[in-house]
């Protein structure tokens, strides 16, 4: 866990809990899809603006899936979800749960960091998952 946050931290320039839930959307995206980053595609709800955003840079490392591969969009929902297609087209939406981000904005205002607590959680805890199967993904 720790090489795992040290190498978050490197790729992001600081550690928060946007960002550790963007590098855990993306591990759940390889489970599901493949870890070929070629053969899939993730548009990302959040916009371009700090906190939130920092799911993208999550995202990127975790999966691949990269803004200079042109298969990572950002679209300015405000939303802290992605939507993963792959080349068969099977589709995963995966979205962070309300009491998640309750538990952040309270850790933002109490001055906390709770990145090491919610990387430790189960991904069951964090987010809601939905996946539509149109083909193999292995």
């Amino acid at each position: 866990m720790k090489e795992t946050l040290k190498t978050i931290e490197k790729f992001h320039g600081h550690l928060g809990p946007y960002v550790v839930l963007g590098y855990r959307i993306g591990v759940i995206a390889n489970k599901l899809l493949g870890e070929d980053p070629f053969k899939k595609t993730v548009t990302i709800l959040t916009g371009t603006k700090p906190p939130v955003s920092c799911i993208i840079d999550g995202v990127q490392l975790s999966s691949g899936c990269t803004l200079g591969k042109g298969n990572l969009n950002v679209l300015d929902e405000k939303q802290p979800a992605a939507r993963f297609t792959d080349n068969n087209g099977s589709t995963l939406d995966i979205s962070v749960k309300s009491e998640v981000l309750e538990e952040i904005e309270k850790a933002f205002k109490e001055k906390k960091d709770v990145s090491g607590k919610i990387f430790e959680r189960s991904d069951e805890e964090l987010f809601e998952v939905r996946f539509k199967d149109n083909g193999s993904n292995n």
